[in-house]
């Protein structure tokens, strides 16, 4: 096996994230679930716009926060999504390339336009998400290209993703090719509501042995088990996949590796201002430190440090040097 070029390669959502601090009051008004995420078309996304106050654009998407945290540790990475040939697709290009993750997806021409998330910050931190998937939903196999696929030694793969056709046949397309280039298959659940429509895939790909490092949150896990008891649904899943990480928000996470079990707790954070972007941050800390070698604690803790950053202020970009910051903390 030839040694690889880039340490993750991910297929994700391109999205540019509009962020603004809201009242409680306008997400009452406006009808939204706060603390989730709901799927809105192009008019209800210029709807929620207009509403906003003053924002912020910034590229984003799980698996794209992820490696841009990646990329702040060290890591080498490359980034497979579809945005549009429009402004907001000039910001991701821009944003993603800029943080030194090679993205070569060529733009898509036409409609739909380039995918939005919409993010509304309370002043408890919480972030309610209404997103607009644009042009990320059509993501076709032939952009992929196997060569650079194979030169990753993980492929991370974003469940958000899933759910429209064409990206989910590219990332079925994109499992066969690491799989047969020998590399590691990682997969995040992203969201429970992604698990109820999609379990059973999730489930057969467990099943199946095509997932190496799985990554959910406590909710998510009881969602694929139907475990509603947090130790019932790491036993379910812990000996079908060969690493699983597991988020506990404020109660810290646990991953289990061929058997082996290590906890850390939640890094401590002076204040939560903003928990956009926590649980990419945190993947992007604990792969880290599994492409180096890291013992599982302390690609835990790297997890860790990384998510407790990235909640102490707005957005889902580091605001200080990442790699410094672990270097500081764990030495």
């Amino acid at each position: 096996m030839t040694e690889p070029r880039y340490d993750v390669i991910a297929i994700g959502n391109a999205i540019v994230d509009v962020m603004s601090p809201c009242t409680d009051e306008l997400i009452e008004e406006l009808g939204l679930a706060k603390g989730g995420m709901t799927l809105v078309d192009e008019d209800g996304a210029r709807r929620l716009y207009d509403a906003m106050g003053p924002a912020k654009e910034i590229s984003g998407g799980s698996a794209a926060n992820t490696l841009a945290g990646m990329s702040a540790l060290g890591a080498q990475c490359a980034f497979i999504g579809q945005v549009a040939k429009d402004q907001l697709g000039d910001v991701f290009s821009h944003d993603i390339r800029a943080v030194g993750i090679d993205f070569d997806t060529p733009a898509r021409e036409g409609q739909p336009s380039t995918a939005r998330c919409l993010i509304f910050v309370t002043p408890d931190g919480e972030r309610t998400m209404n997103t607009f998937l644009g042009a990320s939903q059509f993501l076709p196999p032939a952009a992929l290209d196997d060569e650079t696929i194979a030169s990753a030694a993980i492929l991370y793969l974003e469940g958000y993703l899933w759910d429209p056709e064409e990206p989910r046949s590219a990332m079925r397309r994109a499992i066969e090719v690491a799989r047969k280039a020998g590399r590691k298959v990682a997969f995040t659940a992203s969201e429970s509501f992604v698990i109820d429509r999609h379990g059973d895939d999730f489930r057969a790909l467990i099943d199946e042995g095509q997932i190496d490092i799985l990554f959910v949150n406590e909710h998510e896990l009881a969602s694929l088990t139907g475990e509603s008891d947090f130790e019932k649904g790491v036993a379910a899943v812990a000996g079908k996949v060969p690493v699983l990480v597991a988020t506990r928000s404020a109660k810290g996470a646990i991953a289990v590796a061929h058997g082996v079990r290590a906890e850390v707790e939640a890094e401590p954070v002076a204040q939560v201002v903003d928990t956009t972007g926590a649980g990419d941050l945190f993947a992007a800390g604990f792969l880290t430190g599994h492409a180096r070698g890291a013992s599982l604690e302390r690609c835990l803790r790297m997890g860790a440090i990384c998510a407790a950053e990235i909640i102490s202020h707005y957005g889902a970009r580091s605001e200080v040097d990442l790699r410094a910051l672990v270097a500081e903390k764990l030495g």
